[in-house]
């Protein structure tokens, strides 16, 4: 399991701060639709001169017609990022032809799908999409997983049975994650540590309870132990 710190401050600079104060860990970087339609590639930059070893997660969630998300990732592949999202909504043929150019790139990163996003409680999620979101999680992550891609995003409670229908090194990827049970603020579906290594996620992402913390890289430490 990974650590995945998501960069979701107000500017350029305090996220740069904070990558700074954690540039001593071995950890991934999100960086979110906010931060990178305001930051762009500088950012990027900025966080890899920090410290190589970074591995940025760019957190675009793109969804469009095929060709058009074909365009865009080989697009997303060339800013050297280690790993980038689509929605699986948008589909097998679209969600092929996304690989079948990443693959062609040398040095491809890693592809995930968005199955359901932990925003969504069931009542919400029902009015969109007609289904209960285990069962249509489900049927994501196996459009995801038949069309090549490396994994998807998912809550905690999902991940466990996506991978026992797919693949066990089929990754996932959760958001949501407040470590040692701190508030939910907007998510509905969040989980503690202990759950997400119980339910064998991959990549955990935390934000708020690391930089509202007073002192960041400690929590970072904390986490990293207890993975």
């Amino acid at each position: 399991m990974k650590l995945c710190v998501a960069l979701d401050l107000t500017s350029k600079e305090d996220n740069i701060a904070l990558a700074k104060k954690l540039k001593s860990e071995d950890i991934w970087l999100k960086v979110g639709l906010r931060s990178f339609i305001r930051d762009g590639k500088e950012l990027l930059e900025a966080l890899k001169a920090i410290n190589p070893s970074f591995k940025i997660f760019l957190d675009l969630k793109i969804y469009d017609i095929p060709n058009t998300m074909a365009d865009a990732a080989e697009s997303v592949a060339s800013l050297g990022v280690d790993m980038f999202n689509v929605h699986a909504s948008s589909g097998k043929k679209a969600m092929s032809m996304v690989m079948e150019r990443v693959n062609s790139l040398p040095n491809p990163p890693i592809v995930l799908a968005v199955t359901a996003l932990t925003s969504f409680d069931e009542a919400s999620f029902s009015s969109i999409y007609n289904a209960s979101i285990a069962q249509k999680a489900m049927d994501f992550a196996k459009d995801t997983y038949e069309s090549g891609m490396h994994g998807v995003v998912c809550s905690v409670y999902e991940s466990q049975l996506i991978k026992s229908h797919t693949h066990a090194s089929f990754l996932t990827l959760t958001p949501g994650i407040r470590p040692f049970g701190e508030s939910s603020d907007d998510q509905e579906r969040v989980a503690d540590l202990q759950t997400a290594k119980a339910q064998k996620s991959d990549f955990i992402v935390v934000g708020r309870p690391i930089y509202h913390s007073v002192d960041p890289l400690s929590v970072v430490k904390k986490i990293i132990e207890n993975i």
